[in-house]
Parts: C-alpha cells; sequence; structure tokens
C-alpha cells in the first residue's frame, strides 16, 4: 500500500540536498517507501555481500560504481540500507556526502542505531534530516498524502478496517493480511529477531533471556507507570540493570516511554514515566490497548510534525499528588496544545479534564471513546472539554 512517507521521501529528495535518514523499527516498511520514492536509484545493503564489499572500499568506490564522475542531468538517487551495522557508518556517509552531494540524493534506512548519534558530538550535522517511521495508523487509512497543516479534516474509515488495525497492529504485512495464522507467526519470528539477532547487535547485553521477560512484563505494564524497583525484583535482577535493560527496549523500537508534564502544576508528579508498546496488538487487555492505540497515534503525529519541520512537538501525561490524572497532553513549542483521557466506552465526562485545561492553559481537552461512531465534525472546533469519538479524532491527525 501507499505509505504517507512515500511522499514525504520524494519531497525530500526532491527539495533538499541534504541526506534522508529514515528511521524506526523493523518490518515497518523503511526499507519499501525507499525504494518506491526513489525512483530510478541504485540500492545497497550491508546484508549483501557484493554491496558490502563496495562499501568497504569507501565513497570514491561507490561513486565509481555510481558512475558520477559522468555528466547528468539530474542527480542520482542511492539508497543504503541496514548501514548502522557498519562501524563505521558516520565516516562514511560524512565523506560521501562532502564529496558527491551536488551529484547524489540519498537516503539512508535502518533501525535504532541511525538516532545515537544525536547524542554529544555528531559527524553528520547539518548533512541530514531524520524521519521517524511509524507504523500505520488511522489518519494514514483515511488520507496517504501528507498534510499541508499540523491538523487533517476528519474523514470516515470503515469499522472492519480499524477493528483490524487495533487487532492485528500497524505494521503492513500483519495488518493488510488480517489473518490471524500468518500475524501468529510474525509476531513470533518478529519476536525472535529482536531479541535474539538485534539486541545482541546493539548492545552488549548478555542475558537476552530476562531482557525477553522484561519484554512481557513491559506488555502487562503497557498505560502504567513504570517502577524499576517493581521490575527489578520480578527479574531478579538490580535496578540498574532493568532500567539499562529498557533503555536497550526502547533503542529498538520494542517500548517507549513518556513522561509527566508538571510546569505551573501544583504538586504534580515529576519523574515516573509511563510505558508503551510500539506494536500494540501485543497488549492482551482491551483497556490499556486502547489507550496505548491512542498513544502511539499521538506519538507519530508528535514526531511527523516535528521532523516536517511545523514545530517542536512533545507528548506527556499529568498525574498530580491529588491522584487527577489526564492520559496526554501534546506540547507545541514547549506549551500545552491539547489534552486527551481515553475511554473504551462512553461514559461522563472526566473532571480532570476541566482543572487540567485550566491549570495548563491548553487550547483543547478531549475524552476520546473508542466504541462511539464517527461524527462528521472536527474535534479542534472547541475549545471546551468535550466528548469524541476516537474516529473522527485520530483520522485528524498523521
Amino acid at each position: 500500500m501507499e505509505r504517507i512517507y512515500d511522499e514525504l521521501i520524494r519531497n525530500h529528495l526532491a527539495e533538499h540536498r541534504q541526506i534522508a535518514l529514515l528511521a524506526g523499527p523493523r518490518q515497518v516498511g523503511k526499507t519499501t517507501t525507499a525504494r518506491q520514492a526513489a525512483g530510478d536509484h541504485r540500492y545497497y545493503t550491508w546484508d549483501r555481500q557484493t554491496d558490502r564489499a563496495v562499501i568497504l572500499r569507501g565513497p570514491d568506490a561507490v561513486a565509481a560504481q555510481l558512475g558520477l564522475a559522468e555528466l547528468r542531468e539530474a542527480p542520482r538517487h542511492v539508497i543504503f540500507d541496514e548501514l548502522h551495522k557498519y562501524r563505521s557508518w558516520r565516516t562514511f556517509l560524512k565523506g560521501f556526502f562532502d564529496v558527491y552531494e551536488a551529484s547524489t540524493r540519498t537516503v539512508v534506512t535502518g533501525s535504532a542505531r541511525l538516532g545515537f548519534f544525536r547524542r554529544g558530538g555528531d559527524s553528520l550535522m547539518g548533512r541530514y534530516f531524520l524521519y521517524r517511521m511509524h507504523p500505520i495508523s488511522l489518519g494514514e487509512l483515511a488520507c496517504t498524502l501528507p498534510p499541508h497543516s499540523a491538523l487533517r479534516e476528519p474523514r470516515r474509515v470503515d469499522a472492519a478496517s480499524i477493528a483490524s488495525l487495533i487487532r492485528f497492529g500497524g505494521y503492513p504485512e500483519p495488518f493488510l493480511k488480517s489473518d490471524t495464522r500468518f500475524y501468529n507467526r510474525w509476531r513470533r519470528l518478529r519476536s525472535e529477531l529482536l531479541f535474539r539477532e538485534d539486541l545482541r547487535d546493539l548492545t552488549l547485553i548478555q542475558d537476552v533471556g530476562q531482557v525477553e521477560v522484561l519484554g512481557r512484563l513491559l506488555a502487562n505494564l503497557a498505560g502504567g507507570v513504570l517502577n524499576y524497583s517493581n521490575l527489578a525484583s520480578d527479574l531478579n535482577s538490580s535496578v540498574d540493570s532493568a532500567r539499562r535493560w529498557t533503555a536497550a527496549l526502547e533503542a529498538l523500537y520494542y517500548c517507549y516511554t513518556i513522561r509527566p508534564w508538571f510546569r505551573n502544576i501544583p504538586k504534580s508528579l515529576r519523574r515516573q514515566p509511563k510505558v508503551y508498546l510500539w506494536d500494540w496488538s501485543m497488549v492482551d487487555r482491551s483497556g490499556p490497548r486502547a489507550e496505548n492505540f491512542v498513544a502511539s497515534h499521538l506519538l507519530k503525529a508528535v514526531h511527523w510534525w516535528t521532523d516536517v519541520g511545523i514545530g517542536t512537538f512533545d507528548l506527556f501525561y499529568l498525574r498530580d499528588k491529588a491522584k487527577r490524572e489526564v492520559d496526554f497532553v501534546v506540547t507545541r513549542d514547549g506549551k500545552p496544545w491539547f489534552l486527551v483521557e481515553v475511554k473504551s466506552s462512553t461514559g461522563p465526562l472526566s473532571p480532570s479534564l476541566e482543572y487540567f485545561q485550566r491549570e495548563t492553559g491548553s487550547l483543547h481537552a478531549f475524552q476520546v471513546v473508542m466504541d462511539r461512531e464517527y461524527v462528521d465534525a472536527d474535534c479542534f472546533a472547541t475549545d471546551r472539554p468535550t466528548i469524541v469519538p476516537a474516529s473522527t479524532f485520530l483520522s485528524q491527525l498523521v
């Protein structure tokens, strides 16, 4: 299927000289998107021996194979896949870009390691734009064209597609097949590759079995506050190990955490993060799965809005010592923009929405209900706390 990221990468190649770094979970569709978007291109993957041999000889060897010394009407499109497995990949890309930037447009795809160089010194500073690729969302099912602004007009998505998205997750293969047997086999294989291959490639962690147990614990905790002392007790490990292993699973796009927003909130909680899975289909209970489903849509939106330059967006949650709580707050350029409370079924409006909207100054506050039918109306047209269908609200995001 056409992904919203296809047009994003096409536009990047047409408009920008910088390298496009396309990062995201295993099997989310990065390679497919890069190859479809690049049109006529040359593809190199570190996993193919002949390509690896050329890359190891350096940027000039790749340039010679591409024929970059020859006059061309337009820059040559080139894709490097799984390049992060090469220890000197940053140096290679820097050298390739600095010499051949005028005659190439480059896409690099890969997993967590693509983001690592952003910490500390960055030898690629000014030479790349990072795009974070997410699973298929309800907004993508509504429209695969990139929005011109942060929000879309609401669009109806059929109930069967929404049910499949919640049941089988947003990774393209299992969603498109929507077959339980295929999904079970795909999920088991992906888990084995992540824990048995990626974890060892990325980290020095030896206790892979314990990290697998941690993965199951985090799935049961989805939507809950992360307590590393409790995790350490369950794993029979140190708190430091529990933190380090959780960070490794975050780096591998197994899970992600969001932290509490606390600015100007009296007696707010400031430290404990909440945890969610990138693949919400792995959350067994319906309530936490619904919350994880919405959380992943919001995370995708804030990453997209930030990556395409609309502004700086972040995702937090709200909780204070009086046990008032709102599931999510989205900030725009450091200021609360809208609040989201997730409910599986229709009920009274949460009083915490009104309280936290007043305390944060958020423009909008929504109680997003999973089982309400689609309403063809703009959720963001009102500034008071409002109950909205998930199918309407999520269709307005990316």
